[in-house]
C-alpha cells in the first residue's frame, strides 16, 4: 500500500505534505523471485583504476555467483535492480550536490581514487557513478520488498558515509537515507525505523541526515579509532557502541546480541535497516578489528533472529569489506540464514526452470533443413503425398519449437 504525501524536510522532524514524484524503483516483483536484489551493473571496472582503492569493486558479482553455485539463486529468481534517476536522488540529495558530481575532481575525492579526477566526466558517470546509482536503486526497492515479504537483501549498497549534501569514504549516494525516506513516504504502516549499523566505520552519512528526526533510531557499533571521526554526526546515535582495535568474536558478538535486543525493545520499530559491513573481519586493512568469518556469519544470524522473531520487516545491505574473502563470507552468511529458517521463499525454491523456446525465425531454419532431409527418403515423401502432415507444417503452425520437445 502506498501514501500520497509525507516527505521529510532535510534534517528536520517537521514533515511537509508534498506530491510524490513518479519512480520506476518501486516496481512489482514476482512471487517466484527471492527478495534478493542484484544487477551486473553493480560492479565497477575501468582500465584497472578500481584496483587503486582497497575496496573489491567486483565483490557484488562474486557474491551473486557464489549464491548461484549454491543453487539458492537463478537468474530468473533474482530481482534485478533499477538505476536511480535524478528525480529519485532528489528525494534526499540537493541539486547542488548532484551538480557537484558532474566534476570528476569531486568524484575522485569521494571514491578516494585520485586518477578519476583526470577522466572526462561522462566516463566517470558511466563507469563509476552509474554502478552506485544501480545499487542505490536496489536499496530503495529492498525497503518495499522487506515490507511485503518480511525481509529483503540488496547484495550491494550500504553507502553509510554519504548524506544529503556530502559524499565520502567510497560513498557517492545516500542509499540508506533514500530507502528510509521512500518507505516513510510510500508504505503504509511504516512510522518508525531502526538502523542497525554494524560496519566497522561510523555511519556518519545517515546520522547527519536523521539528526533531528525522532522517527529514526540509530544503533551504531564501530571502531572508534578509525575514519570518519565525525563528532557532530555522533549526536544522532541513540545507541552508540564504540569498539577498541582488535575486538574479537566473543566480545563483539556479546555486544551485538545485547544491544540489538535492547534497541528493539526500547524503540519497537516498524522496520529495520541492517548495514552488514564485513570490514570487521580480522586482517581488514581499514576496519582493524579481529572478528573471524564465522563470527560475521553468527553476527548476521543474531540480528536476523532478533528481528524476524518479532515479525519486523528487515532489509540488509552489504556495505564495506576490503578483503577478497568477504564475498565468500557474505554468500555463506546468506546461506546460513536460509539454513536456520530466518529467510525463505517457497515459490522461488520450487519455481520451474524457465522454458527455452527457439524464436520462429530460428525454428523455421532448422525445420527447413529437417524437411530437406526427410524429402531425400522416398518412404517419407510417399507418406506426405498420401495426406500426412509434415513436421515442418505442424511446427510452422505452432510458430516456434521448444527445446523441451527434442
Amino acid at each position: 500500500m502506498s501514501k500520497e504525501s509525507g516527505e521529510v524536510g532535510e534534517n528536520s522532524s517537521e514533515h511537509t505534505s508534498k506530491a510524490l514524484h513518479e519512480t520506476a524503483l518501486y516496481h512489482d516483483v514476482k512471487l517466484s523471485q527471492w527478495p534478493i536484489i542484484y544487477s551486473e551493473e553493480y560492479n565497477i571496472s575501468f582500465l584497472g583504476l578500481e584496483k587503486l582503492h582497497p575496496f573489491d569493486a567486483g565483490k557484488w558479482g562474486k557474491v551473486f555467483a557464489f549464491l548461484k553455485d549454491a543453487k539458492l539463486l537463478r537468474d530468473d529468481t533474482t530481482v534485478r535492480a533499477t538505476e536511480a534517476t535524478d528525480g529519485d536522488l532528489k528525494v534526499v540529495h540537493t541539486q547542488d550536490y548532484i551538480n557537484n558530481l558532474k566534476w570528476s575532481f569531486n568524484v575522485a575525492q569521494i571514491t578516494e581514487v585520485p586518477p578519476v579526477a583526470f577522466l572526462p566526466n561522462f566516463i566517470v558517470q558511466r563507469k563509476v557513478l552509474r554502478p552506485f546509482r544501480f545499487q542505490t536503486g536496489g536499496t530503495i526497492l529492498a525497503g518495499k520488498l522487506a515490507k511485503e515479504r518480511g525481509w529483503a537483501i540488496n547484495i550491494g549498497g550500504g553507502f553509510h558515509h554519504c548524506s544529503a549534501d556530502r559524499g565520502g569514504g567510497f560513498c557517492a549516494y545516500a542509499d540508506i537515507t533514500l530507502s528510509i525516506r521512500f518507505m516513510f513516504d510510500r508504505l503504509e504502516g511504516i512510522a518508525k525505523i531502526l538502523i542497525i549499523d554494524l560496519d566497522a566505520h561510523q555511519g556518519n552519512g545517515h546520522e547527519r541526515d536523521f539528526m533531528d528526526d525522532d522517527r529514526v533510531y540509530i544503533m551504531d557499533v564501530y571502531n572508534r579509532g578509525i575514519y570518519p571521526h565525525d563528532g557532530y554526526a555522533k549526536r544522532a546515535i541513540k545507541r552508540k557502541v564504540e569498539l577498541q582495535h582488535f575486538t574479537n568474536d566473543e566480545h563483539y558478538l556479546a555486544l551485538v546480541d545485547r544491544h540489538t535486543s535492547e534497541a528493539l525493545k526500547e524503540f519497537q520499530p516498524d522496520a529495520v535497516v541492517y548495514n552488514a559491513g564485513t570490514d570487521i573481519l580480522e586482517g581488514d586493512p581499514l576496519g582493524n578489528l579481529s572478528v573471524t568469518p564465522q563470527g560475521i556469519i553468527e553476527r548476521d544470524r543474531i540480528v536476523f533472529s532478533h528481528v524476524r522473531h518479532q515479525n519486523i520487516p528487515i532489509l540488509m545491505v552489504t556495505s564495506g569489506g576490503y578483503q577478497r574473502s568477504t564475498a565468500r563470507i557474505i554468500a555463506d552468511s546468506i546461506l546460513n540464514l536460509k539454513q536456520n529458517g530466518l529467510i525463505g521463499c517457497e515459490e522461488a525454491e520450487h519455481a520451474p526452470l524457465p522454458r527455452m523456446t527457439i524464436p520462429r525465425s530460428q525454428s523455421e531454419g532448422f525445420l527447413a533443413r529437417l524437411k530437406r532431409t526427410c524429402q531425400s527418403q522416398p518412404e517419407t515423401n510417399q507418406k506426405e503425398a498420401e495426406g500426412g502432415l509434415s513436421l515442418a507444417n505442424h511446427k510452422e503452425a505452432d510458430g516456434g519449437l521448444s527445446l523441451a520437445e527434442f
